[in-house]
């Protein structure tokens, strides 16, 4: 019998693709976590402190940084407060 779609040829839907990374990662999550869970709950406090720098970079971008004169009446979106 000659089969015209060989299973070999054949390709997963995008779906079945992504579902497999989300599953690999799962598992790779899971075991990352059970195997290093100290580690990472040791570092916490350190990430929180390194995510503070990172939030004032961040959210000075949106009024102009410290260089700004005025206050909360600078920003041009035409709303009035």
């Amino acid at each position: 019998m000659h089969d015209e779609k060989n299973w070999l040829d054949s390709r997963p839907s995008k779906g079945t693709f992504w579902l497999m990374v989300a599953i690999a990662l799962a598992v790779m999550g899971f075991w990352l976590w059970e195997e290093h869970e100290e580690h990472l709950l040791g570092a916490l406090p350190w990430l929180i402190l390194l995510a503070c720098p990172l939030m004032h970079l961040v959210m000075h971008g949106r009024h102009g940084g410290h260089g700004s004169r005025g206050g909360h009446d600078d920003h041009k979106d035409g709303r009035d407060e």
